[in-house]
């Protein structure tokens, strides 16, 4: 009996135009805002140039398996997160779902913070043209700006300057999701990327063109190979590569569930990985140059530079070295400008995943779920994001959902797949079957072996660092709400969304079936 299609079980599914397509889209969502202020910083403070060679080991046995992962379980099982995973799960499919809505979840809760940094980047863009922080960026961007509280408590103070922005953002991202995976996602993504890319290459150029650039990129490259035996160094590189790729949150199963059934999935991984780490590359260069001059102006060594990563690099440092950089005004506005752009590709891969989930559980079209998230989403965010305590409210969420809840999400997912389910080998048959990459038993073990080791140290060190020394000093009242009531609350919306009913028959449509089977290839 043939498997039923999607036409059987209601509208056909949507797909990329083609390879290219998906290509940039999976880019434009792994090429964020981590990229540019989390990258230069983190390597700097684990080695230096010494940093490249576990963050290679780490792209090699982790990032780019559990990227293949994604692939394999969303091309195969066609549907977003919590579809694919039901499918996968077979009887068990109902528990296995509720993994896909806790992916949901964790896309969910970052979508309302990362729509509110991309906001701030929009109004970085327009202060930049007169360079209106001042002599002052922090007190600018803290007093003036977010006119953040002095207490950190939750509070209801709406902040104009950040919700209009914040506004903006989120309709130009529900009019592209409204529009769907071809018409929207993509072509917003390869008109974006390639834009991005160059508007980043002009900051990058003018970089190194300023005084003290070298001592910059001597502090960033120089190596410091006694690093290389600190175990927290390797813990840092394979953070920074999961942290970077968008994976194990729902975002490359959904992307790869919109490949048409003989779709090349290893080539582009692999690209898509490629250009992921050269931008991280290309960043530290631009990054560090940068800090170069703003040290020589200061004549002081790079070491002393108080923010070298984070919110503080990207709107304070920054904007304090824009006013001593000749054309600072332009090479801000390209500067946010980049921000904004890479931060709002991402933002739809993150909306795209919980669109899609409820599209499929609920029997919506593109149109009406985009609206229904978006409009929620939006409110959410404004409420929690856009007001006086938005500041603190984004930092710990952000660190509990990509520290706690990305981490174990993608623990749980390549055990269950391995050794719970035993579905590795039809995967792995899978990815080999439709791609020119092959992939040998190796891929089976770092996925089942080496990810779950080293990211399971890293979810207890982290829950234990955080549940003993709580979290920039933050009270204790505030991190149970904002900290670890995120995590419950992905918890509740995982497991409502799974008791709910499915309103088609979408998720229990079956897997393209091997091509060959697996008999067939084993003959010849």
């Amino acid at each position: 009996m043939s498997a039923p299609n999607e036409e059987s079980t209601g509208a056909p599914r949507e797909q990329f135009s083609g390879q290219t397509g998906f290509i940039l889209s999976a880019i434009g969502s792994a090429v964020g805002l981590g990229n540019i202020w989390r990258f230069p910083g983190v390597a700097y403070e684990n080695g230096g140039g010494a940093f490249l060679i576990p963050y290679l080991v780490a792209l090699v046995t982790a990032g780019i398996p559990i990227l293949f992962l994604d692939y394999a379980i969303g091309h195969r099982f066609r549907g977003s997160a919590p579809t694919a995973l039901r499918r996968l799960g077979g009887r068990w499919g109902r528990w296995t779902e509720s993994l896909g809505w806790f992916q949901v979840s964790i896309s969910f809760v970052i979508a309302l913070y990362y729509t509110a940094i991309i906001g701030w980047a929009l109004s970085y863009f327009v202060f930049s043209f007169d360079l209106r922080w001042g002599d002052d960026p922090a007190g600018f961007l803290l007093s003036d700006y977010l006119e953040a509280s002095n207490e950190v408590a939750l509070t209801s103070d709406i902040v104009a300057s950040v919700a209009v922005p914040l506004a903006l953002v989120w309709i130009a991202a529900i009019v592209v999701l409204t529009l769907g995976v071809s018409r929207g996602l993509e072509r917003v993504n390869i008109i974006v990327m390639p834009l991005l890319a160059v508007t980043f290459g002009a900051v990058v150029v003018r970089a190194l063109f300023l005084d003290g650039a070298a001592e910059g990129l001597n502090a960033f490259f120089t190596p410091d190979w006694g690093a290389l035996s600190d175990p927290n160094v390797w813990i840092a590189a394979y953070g920074q590569i999961f942290f970077s790729l968008s994976i194990a949150f729902g975002i490359m199963i959904t992307y790869a569930s919109y490949r048409r059934r003989r779709s090349n999935l290893t080539g582009p991984g692999l690209v898509v990985a490629l250009a992921n780490s050269s931008f991280e590359l290309l960043a530290g260069v631009g990054v560090f140059a940068t800090l170069g001059f703003f040290a020589f102006q200061q004549r002081i060594p790079v070491a002393e530079l108080e923010t070298i990563s984070g919110i503080g690099l990207s709107f304070i440092t920054f904007p304090a070295i824009l006013s001593q950089m000749p054309g600072g005004a332009a090479v801000g506005a390209l500067f946010f400008g980049t921000l904004t752009l890479a931060g709002f590709t991402s933002l739809l891969s993150i909306l795209q995943v919980t669109s899609a989930a409820v599209q499929e559980k609920f029997g919506l079209t593109p149109r009406s779920g985009a609206m229904a998230i978006g409009t929620v989403s939006a409110l959410l965010s404004f409420a929690l994001f856009s007001t006086t305590s938005g500041l603190y409210a984004l930092d710990t969420a952000d660190h509990w959902t990509n520290n706690i809840g990305v981490v174990a999400s993608a623990v749980v997912m390549s055990v269950l797949t391995v050794w719970v389910l035993r579905r590795g080998p039809e995967l792995l048959h899978h990815l080999n079957a439709v791609s020119t990459v092959k992939l040998g038993r190796v891929w089976l073990a770092l996925v089942g072996v080496v990810v779950p080791a080293v990211l399971g140290y890293m979810l207890v060190r982290g829950i234990v660092t955080v549940a003993t020394e709580g979290y920039e000093g933050y009270p204790t009242g505030f991190l149970l709400v904002m900290g670890w009531g995120t995590l419950i609350a992905m918890g509740v919306i995982a497991a409502v969304a799974t008791a709910l009913p499915w309103r088609r028959n979408g998720h229990d449509v079956q897997p393209w079936p091997p091509y060959p089977t697996v008999a067939a290839t084993e003959e010849n």
